[in-house]
């Protein structure tokens, strides 16, 4: 038996009862904010080891509908960070999982499709979004729940970043989350559970929004595939709505033929990042 010792996984348990209701009645979505995830020893280990910018095993994702770097191959990571990772997709933190959300089953994903390191500098930002809904490799892999942790030692409010969660119609966003360090938001993922932190960030130069991501998935005899579906927010003008559609639709036909062919992601990254110069508004 895997025995946690970076996650604090007893204080969790112990407070399942309280949890547990709150993720489940939440809205727009089931969603719970979790502090203290971590050890501090640890956090301040996994704060310490986040890798610099000018790591060469970061990958930009670079378009109109978001502004990030994210880093999938935990066996680049420091220690810390790789054994808490392990420790996220251990048997007892699934089972923890499946009794807060009430969905069995769940099958963690230590390919990290989608998730991993991500971190977002000055002047970034992530649009609103429903993620994907399937594994781009195991494709009977339903995209069930979501868990980011935040790894920033400090982060204030005037920086922005907060993650908004929005409602099914895209009215408005109905909670707000501060990306606070050793923080863990888990919600389900569903086509309308919309997220993202779509303003541009305010902390200095050399600062990041950091965080880990760990996605987890239910097997499923024919699973609906859908690509991240980016939306844009009702005040925003007609320019910048139509860039969000059509940066949403190439990267629709870039999930498509990525499952088809195993085309090269970073290739079609910098493909993108290439076309988004022409096409993102001004603001």
């Amino acid at each position: 038996m895997t025995v946690a010792t970076l996650v604090d996984l007893e204080s969790l348990r112990a407070r399942l009862p309280e949890l547990a209701p709150s993720y489940q009645s939440a809205q727009p979505f089931p969603h719970v904010v979790v502090d203290d995830v971590l050890h501090p020893e640890a956090f301040a280990r996994a704060v310490e080891e986040f890798p610099a910018i000018r790591d060469p095993f970061w990958k930009g994702y670079l378009h109109v509908n978001e502004t990030k770097y994210g880093n999938t191959q935990p066996d680049t990571w420091g220690t810390t960070l790789n054994a808490i990772a392990k420790e996220f997709c251990s048997p007892e933190f699934v089972s923890f999982l499946e009794e807060l959300t009430g969905i069995e089953n769940l099958l963690p994903d230590w390919s990290m499709d989608g998730g991993g390191l991500h971190q977002t500098l000055r002047g970034g930002h992530l649009n609103i979004h429903a993620d994907f809904t399937t594994h781009h490799e195991k494709l009977n892999w339903s995209r069930r729940v979501n868990i980011l942790l935040y790894l920033n030692e400090e982060w204030p409010e005037e920086w922005g970043g907060q993650l908004e969660l929005w409602d099914q119609k895209m009215t408005a966003a109905q909670a707000k989350v501060q990306p606070a360090g050793n923080r863990m938001l888990i919600f389900t993922t569903s086509d309308d559970s919309f997220h993202g932190h779509p303003d541009a960030l305010t902390c200095p130069d050399g600062v990041a929004r950091r965080s880990m991501a760990l996605y987890y998935f239910t097997e499923e005899a024919a699973p609906v595939r859908k690509a991240t579906n980016y939306r844009a927010r009702p005040e925003e003008s007609g320019l910048k709505k139509a860039a969000i559609a059509v940066d949403r639709n190439v990267l629709d036909v870039y999930d498509r033929t990525l499952r088809k062919v195993g085309l090269d992601a970073d290739k079609v990254s910098g493909v993108l990042e290439k076309v988004n110069k022409f096409r993102r508004p001004k603001k």
